[in-house]
């Protein structure tokens, strides 16, 4: 036996999440089974806890898109027990049982070995968050945008996604501009190499079409206004990449920063994110990011915490990284 958060949603009892304790007999179809170490708590886990927009898309459901652990029982070639993987994406916690559990069965052809140089902890530590952060950041490169072209935009930059992105894009060498609606954490924001803070305000309502010239690229949590304005204030050639609706899934904006200015936006999705590019992404994260900034973006919490902490998530009063000790 082991423990699991279970989501249900049905006539009698409505939308609940609670901890349960399931045996093997659960768990779904695959060929790893993996004894779960870690996992997180990302935004959307927070919706699926809460039934709060539509997260999760079958039920009964077991939470937690990502999760580290250790290999228990292997019928794929590329795994053996006892070794040490990661997992995120690929539906996990919305329509295949997810990371909220002591143990789990996925497909090894999904499954990604752990990274030299990270522990279990560390890769959740990034997580999704890191992992997304580390796709827009080579999405900027892809398309062109390096160091000495200008500022680049950070929104959101508190959250998980926010704040990795500040780290690695310093870490290259960019000058990096936070937005973030949290004043007293200018400080934290610095520490990871923002060069400048402004207040989301400034981005959050609505402007005009075409803006004055700043950003050579963008990484965006937001969407909504935010993104609307990002655009409108992006440069000639520059580079944005949107990877969340953190503000709102609408996109209030015309089409004269694309044409006049020959804007790139480019969409980020790391939940189905091909191999290649997902070994790549996790390769260079256990490079160019140290212990010591994992624990200043890190919050630790237990399983038994997971329910009670989603709306703090969804508020957007949570800072950085939170890792669930599921173990």
């Amino acid at each position: 036996m082991f423990k699991a958060i279970l989501v249900n949603n049905n006539d009698e009892t409505g939308y609940s999440a609670t901890i349960t304790e399931l045996d093997e007999q659960a768990l779904p179809d695959g060929d790893v089974t993996v004894d779960v170490e870690w996992s997180t708590l990302n935004y959307k886990d927070a919706l699926a806890l809460t039934g709060k927009g539509r997260a999760v898309r079958r039920f009964p459901m077991v939470p937690g898109i990502d999760f580290a652990g250790t290999v228990r029982d292997s019928h794929h070639p590329g795994f053996k027990p006892g070794d040490k993987v990661v997992y995120t994406g690929f539906g996990l916690g919305e329509t295949e049982w997810g990371g909220y559990s002591g143990r789990v069965r996925v497909s090894g052809d999904r499954t990604v070995p752990l990274p030299e140089g990270l522990s279990t902890r560390d890769t959740m530590a990034i997580g999704t968050a890191g992992f997304t952060a580390m796709l827009c950041v080579l999405a900027l490169e892809r398309h062109g945008v390096r160091p000495g072209d200008g500022e680049v935009l950070v929104t959101g930059a508190t959250g998980g996604v926010g704040s990795i992105a500040v780290r690695l894009l310093a870490g290259r060498g960019y000058r990096v501009v936070a937005s973030t609606g949290k004043s007293a954490e200018e400080g934290y924001l610095r520490e990871l190499g923002a060069s400048e803070i402004i207040d989301r305000k400034e981005l959050s309502t609505p402007g005009k079409p075409l803006a004055k010239e700043r950003w050579a690229g963008a990484v965006d949590v937001a969407g909504g206004v935010t993104l609307a304005n990002v655009c409108a204030s992006t440069r000639y050639l520059g580079v944005i990449t949107t990877c969340g609706l953190a503000e709102s899934m609408d996109f209030p904006a015309t089409v004269a920063p694309f044409i006049l200015r020959g804007v790139t936006l480019v969409g980020i999705d790391s939940g189905f994110c091909p191999m290649p590019l997902r070994m790549e992404a996790w390769t260079a994260l256990a490079k160019e990011l140290d212990p010591a900034v994992l624990g200043l973006i890190t919050r630790e919490i237990g399983l038994g915490d997971v329910i009670s902490m989603a709306p703090d998530v969804l508020a957007g009063t949570v800072r950085g990284r939170t890792v669930v000790r599921v173990a």
